[in-house]
């Protein structure tokens, strides 16, 4: 099975190239089978990992930044491939 995790965060404003470099600066314990870091407006990431594991394995995940990063909590979302 396939599993994507889903990590998005919204820095401080004017702090979204800080935020980028923080998560490109991340390595996982473990080296997932993909791995994508997107941007939006806002200074908005977005990092998405595929992993070959059961929905509700224990997966590393991207860790809070230092709160005078971001403005708000991380979102994180878990889904299985399905096609």
């Amino acid at each position: 099975m396939t599993v994507a995790l889903m990590w998005e965060a919204r820095a401080v404003p004017g702090r979204g190239e800080e935020l980028l470099a923080w998560v490109r600066g991340q390595e996982p314990a473990r080296q997932p089978l993909r791995r994508e870091i997107l941007r939006a407006p806002q200074d908005r990431v977005l990092v998405i990992t595929w992993w070959d594991a059961a929905y509700d394995a224990d997966l590393p995940e991207l860790p809070e930044p230092d709160e005078g990063l971001v403005t708000r909590a991380v979102h994180r979302w878990r889904f299985e491939s399905v096609s």
